[in-house]
């Protein structure tokens, strides 16, 4: 079955172009060119607020009638874990780290090439479902990491993370007490697609693990920080 992509983009000959691109390559374009459209085709002003069965969303920063990043919060307040690829033109390096702050999963900034798009497509879209890993469910305190549902829950409540996110949190929890830096981090989560991940965008995403999953993320119990070596994945949680 064809997958579904959302694309929410507002200039006309570009959004034809990647639509036709991806069309050819097998995707369902489902194209829009506003904020307020995205919200529709999102549902996210219905209660459900998940889409109906997209498998990814292709968003542009700026539209004529928002901010992208508006959006791309709204919808992970919803606990959606949809893949979000973000477009800007804008250079400014601040603004992909407030996208990845917000939720995205990857960012490519224009002009860029289709085939690049594509394959940042495909890598967010093969994270979100899961390689062939092992499935066993891993505890820690009141902390459950479950590679087979791809949720990671406290207290038996799932904590909303993206897909790139959970991966993090998963390569952490399987290497418990083991120092891991960010090349082995980015190692672990990158594929064999194309992926312009900086090493800066671990530190962005482990924070917003840290929010989800930690009582203080000021103050955290799960993941610390060794300055100058990488992230550990505590062994003793919660007092066990």
């Amino acid at each position: 079955m064809n997958q579904r992509v959302l694309l929410v983009e507002d200039d006309e000959r570009l959004g034809r172009m990647v639509d036709d691109y991806l069309g050819a390559a097998g995707w369902n374009v489902s194209r829009v060119a506003s904020i307020a459209q995205a919200y529709a085709a999102l549902s996210l002003d219905d209660a459900v607020g998940h889409g109906p069965g997209y498998d990814a969303m292709v968003l542009d920063l700026m539209l004529p009638d928002g901010d992208g990043l508006d959006l791309c919060k709204r919808l992970r307040g919803t606990g959606s874990d949809l893949p979000v690829l973000m477009l800007t033109a804008r250079g400014d390096p601040l603004d992909r780290v407030v996208g990845l702050e917000l939720g995205a999963d990857d960012y490519l900034p224009k002009p860029f090439e289709p085939r690049e798009l594509l394959a940042r497509l495909r890598a967010i879209v093969r994270r979100r479902q899961g390689a062939a890993t092992p499935t066993q469910l891993l505890r820690f305190g009141r902390l459950e990491v479950d590679p087979a549902a791809r949720q990671a829950r406290v207290d038996g409540e799932e904590r909303p993370l993206t897909g790139y996110q959970f991966d993090l949190l998963l390569a952490l929890a399987r290497h418990p007490g083991r120092v891991l830096s960010r090349d082995f981090l980015l190692d672990a989560v990158k594929s064999s697609d194309a992926q312009d991940v900086y090493d800066r965008s671990i530190d962005v995403h482990i924070s917003r693990i840290r929010a989800a999953l930690e009582d203080d993320p000021r103050h955290p119990r799960r993941i610390l920080t060794l300055r100058g070596a990488g992230y550990v994945f505590a062994r003793s949680q919660d007092g066990t």
